[in-house]
């Protein structure tokens, strides 16, 4: 370890390891209230929660619109369902995250609490680079998606396209979301670039949303993992002949937090089931409408630019979902495989009765431990791997029906 990793070791940890989820979900609003919470931040963020969803909807709603009553042209449809469909699943993982506060709340107090018994340096080191690896990935999110969408929102907004009214050639503001023109003409000054302004600040509301949600299963995930591999260290230690006289307090500690964990792990997926259904799904078809705009792309009028950020988008989409299906992948493995270094303990260095003990370990190891999307589908690698099959699957489908 590093000099800076050993200062940091020695100040709050948990704050670092949940730093960027702070930041990200409490530009939104959403971060959780405790005790120390004053009634000014509470109103404050009130404000903010009723402020972002009047952005969503100014956004999805006139969008819809479009869609229903307004543009007959299908293929302008089309290139409106992808950014519409990202638009409501921002929304609905919003509504999760606010729902759910109180859960965020106990999962938070409960890294910390972790943080606080783990007094070892060897513990507190194993915690910490798991700690560093989840901040890694959250800040990873964060930047995908908010290079990808912002920098394509705003390429689109600066290159306006030109339309004629009557006999006169209008510059046109071009928008993430389509507007309905009933409700703002973007033909009109400043109009057009009012609208685009609140769309930018909307696309930074649902950016932070998503990036905040798979910031926090990264960061939970990667928790939870560190205190398995803690629990590990401490069952390969359990053989030391230099502590026969507490291996079986050590033993029933181990159990005991080996309870702790799983019962974390419980928490993380009682929280997030329902954003990783929305993500699963959205992300499906949002890869098959991203890959489809990027094919197209290639003989309109569209920009190298514009087509690079497409795939950005598209990348970082990607990576969202694959997160959320590695993330179940290695808690999984990691559950079990608690069971199989119990197994490879030297136990017959042990007491009987402390040597029988481990059968509890294991016994409980064996039952599989899953994430899930909306206790549907368990996340894993294999998940992944169908997701992009679907997705490549639906862009086909769709290429066929519009060639037609």
């Amino acid at each position: 370890m590093t000099a800076n990793d050993h200062v940091m070791l020695q100040r709050d940890a948990s704050d670092y390891s949940i730093q960027l989820n702070r930041w990200l979900l409490k530009l939104v609003g959403a971060w959780p209230s405790s005790a120390s919470t004053t009634v000014r931040e509470k109103v404050f963020s009130t404000i903010l929660i009723i402020i972002c969803y009047s952005l969503i909807a100014y956004t999805v709603i006139p969008c819809i619109l479009n869609i229903l009553f307004e543009e007959t042209d299908v293929q302008k449809k089309l290139k409106a369902i992808g950014p519409l469909s990202h638009w409501c699943m921002g929304g609905m993982n919003y509504f999760s995250l606010l729902f759910r506060r109180r859960d965020i709340h106990r999962c938070v107090e409960h890294v910390r609490t972790d943080w606080r018994i783990m007094t070892e340096i060897g513990d507190r080191q194993v915690m910490f680079k798991y700690a560093k690896f989840g901040r890694f990935v959250a800040g990873m999110c964060a930047i995908f998606m908010h290079s990808g969408v912002f920098s394509h929102g705003v390429l689109r907004g600066i290159t306006p396209t030109f339309v004629y009214i009557g006999n006169v050639s209008v510059s046109v503001q071009v928008l993430p979301c389509p507007t309905y023109s009933k409700f703002i003409d973007i033909t009109k000054s400043p109009a057009g670039e009012i609208a685009l302004t609140v769309q930018l600040l909307s696309g930074i509301v649902v950016n932070s949303v998503t990036a905040g949600a798979c910031s926090l299963a990264a960061v939970f995930a990667m928790h939870a993992c560190g205190q398995l591999n803690v629990l590990m260290r401490w069952l390969d230690q359990l053989d030391d002949r230099k502590q026969q006289d507490m291996v079986h307090h050590q033993l029933a500690i181990i159990v005991e937090h080996h309870l702790r964990v799983l019962s974390f792990v419980a928490q993380m997926e009682a929280l997030l089931n329902q954003i990783c259904f929305v993500e699963l799904l959205g992300c499906t078809f949002n890869l098959c409408m991203i890959g489809y705009y990027v094919i197209t792309g290639w003989n309109t009028v569209e920009t190298a630019m514009t087509i690079a950020c497409m795939m950005i988008i598209y990348i970082s989409m990607t990576f969202n979902i694959f997160i959320f299906c590695y993330i179940g992948e290695t808690v999984t493995e990691q559950c079990k495989q608690v069971g199989q270094i119990a197994y490879m303990t030297n136990w017959y260095h042990l007491p009987y009765k402390t040597a029988r003990g481990l059968i509890l370990i294991i016994s409980r190891s064996s039952s599989v431990i899953k994430l899930t999307a909306g206790k549907l589908v368990h996340l894993s690698i294999a998940t992944f791997g169908d997701v992009i099959r679907s997705s490549m699957m639906y862009l086909n489908m769709l290429r066929t029906m519009t060639a037609s």
